[in-house]
């Protein structure tokens, strides 16, 4: 199983714990070792740019999936393979996010990991019982990969004095707006 991660932001992002997530969250869910993901992080001009032409919605948003082989979780008898797709993830909303929830940014973008990984496996929250069963799934996931980890797991930050990218997007979308608007998330409750 592979699970690569790309970081094209200024964020100090730990690879290897995204990736381990990642494995161990298609591990779950019964894929085969033999599908492949992709975790991008990404700024939110870029992400606003995916965002307004896939979901024809305005601004960046926290996640984005963007499945292959629309595999879908194994049944214990057969593990699923394939390539799963590829998970887009903005740390300057996620940040938000998390400031708003209460907890850590790294925790919002582990959550941000595994709800992407759940689109690619063909889990929705367009219904309230789809809501119900997705974010419920998504936050056993979280509980149990947290408390299963064996040794220290690096927090996700920005490094101090780097360019503030969000304020920049929204700067350059309406320069009357202050710090925080424009953003689009659905919060994926933790």
């Amino acid at each position: 199983m592979s699970v690569e991660v790309t970081n094209e932001t200024q964020w100090e992002i730990d690879a290897k714990t995204f990736s381990d997530l990642g494995v161990w969250v298609l591990d779950q869910m019964q894929v085969s070792t033999q599908s492949d993901m992709t975790i991008i992080f990404n700024d939110p001009d870029p992400m606003a740019s995916l965002h307004e032409r896939w979901m024809n919605l305005e601004g960046p948003t926290d996640v984005m999936s963007f499945p292959m082989d629309e595999l879908r979780p194994g049944d214990g008898s057969r593990k699923v393979e394939g390539i799963l797709g590829d998970i887009v993830i903005c740390p300057w909303v996620a940040a938000q996010q998390a400031q708003a929830a209460g907890h850590s940014v790294m925790e919002e973008m582990l959550l941000l990991t595994i709800h992407g990984t759940l689109h690619l496996l063909g889990y929705d929250h367009t219904t309230r019982a789809q809501e119900g069963q997705m974010f419920g799934l998504q936050r056993q996931l979280l509980l149990t990969f947290l408390s299963l980890r064996q040794g220290p797991m690096g927090e996700v930050s920005l490094p101090s004095g780097a360019f503030n990218a969000l304020a920049a997007y929204e700067d350059s979308r309406d320069p009357g707006h202050g710090p925080g608007t424009g953003v689009v998330g659905h919060r994926s409750r933790s």
